[in-house]
């Protein structure tokens, strides 16, 4: 492949994961002439580290904007995991079964409860369908879950896919519609000039009309560049996967999912440890305890790979979509629900790009509500 040095793009995309390729993947498909830079492996990445749920019940809480923007991309999905088929040839096991959130006591279950009514009862939310359902009403969807079990929520809106399937459609996608990716162009600089922006590259300078700021905990780095900021921090989460098993378990189940190829995903840890992803046996094995309690019968499976990455979370937890007031044509995009919001960057976010110009709607998602003096 030639240098990037002295081409001309319409959008820069700074970021390879799940955030800048699923909007990278939908600028190219509006016919923009797209540049993918990618650090490369050495980078911190989130996507490495996702849990592949396509998930809408309980998100929005403290804004209930993010539960219509999450509603929006799930339901997209399917329309979505259909383009990619049809374009690459790969299925990326998309399913929409519906989703359970398990409590393990009555507290437990009354806490969910409250929660999602709360969430159902804030001005101006989209409404959907959920229930809370008794144990008894649950092992009659779930029959193997064990004896803690109290019950748990359920909403017919939640799926999942296979999340290394999906970055890489997104990425033959890319391919087949003429982007141009490059790994390992870690961008240096970035300057606002002759209309557009010049970056600069460790394999050299990239000219373009506009730039999307889509690199994970870089932004934090990046954003000032372009007039934005991006106040995120690292969030570690462990994964555990299983070896494969006989199929017992079609929903995705909070934490817990099973494949399409067999194996049980089990996810559970939210941690405080900057930019360390190294691997806690303690996490690890309190996770462990918590999935067996919910169902027994993956205590004798063995364990072929456990991991840790980190979530890049926002102060309130909620994305982060703005776009520069003294730089124009750059962008910023940052959340940590890189699979579910996917439908919603390809299909919802990059026309706006493409555009120039976010609407209104998106105001709420700006990291000027962070900037809000407290009333004395």
């Amino acid at each position: 492949m030639s240098d990037l040095s002295g081409s001309e793009y319409d959008v820069a995309v700074v970021g390879g994961g799940l955030v800048g390729s699923a909007t990278a993947w939908g600028l190219a498909r509006l016919g923009q002439k797209v540049a993918l830079l990618d650090e490369g492996d050495v980078a911190v990445r989130p996507s490495r580290g996702n849990f592949a749920l396509v998930w809408v019940q309980g998100k929005g809480l403290g804004m209930p904007e993010y539960a219509g923007w999450t509603k929006r991309s799930a339901d997209g999905w399917t329309e979505f995991a259909a383009l990619l088929r049809d374009q690459t040839g790969i299925d990326v096991a998309y399913d929409r079964p519906g989703g359970f959130f398990p409590a393990l006591s009555e507290a437990e279950l009354e806490a969910r409860a409250q929660q999602l009514q709360r969430l159902h009862n804030q001005p101006g939310v989209v409404r959907y369908d959920y229930e809370i359902l008794d144990r008894a009403a649950l092992r009659q969807e779930l029959p193997f879950i064990g004896p803690d079990v109290a019950g748990a929520s359920y909403c017919p809106l939640d799926g999942h896919c296979n999340s290394l399937r999906l970055l890489r459609a997104l990425h033959a996608g890319l391919q087949h519609s003429g982007v141009a990716y490059r790994p390992n162009r870690r961008v240096e600089r970035i300057e606002a000039r002759d209309g557009g922006f010049r970056l600069a590259t460790g394999g050299g300078e990239v000219g373009a009309g506009k730039v999307v700021l889509a690199a994970g905990h870089d932004n934090i780095r990046l954003a000032p560049m372009v007039g934005l900021d991006a106040p995120v921090r690292p969030e570690r989460g462990h994964i555990i996967v299983t070896e494969k098993t006989i199929p017992f378990l079609r929903h995705p189940v909070g934490f817990i999912r099973q494949t399409d190829e067999g194996g049980v995903m089990i996810g559970d840890s939210f941690e405080d440890a900057g930019l360390d992803v190294g691997v806690r046996v303690g996490v690890v094995s309190t996770i462990a305890e918590r999935a067996v309690r919910i169902f027994p019968l993956l205590g004798p499976l063995n364990v072929v790979r456990t991991w840790a990455a980190q979530r890049v979370m926002s102060r309130d937890g909620f994305p982060i979509y703005e776009q520069s007031a003294t730089a124009p044509g750059a962008f910023l995009a940052t959340c940590h629900s890189g699979v579910t919001l996917a439908a919603n960057h390809a299909l919802a976010l990059a026309p706006h790009i493409a555009a120039g110009r976010l609407p209104q709607e998106f105001d709420v998602f700006s990291a000027r509500r962070f900037h809000v003096p407290e009333a004395a």
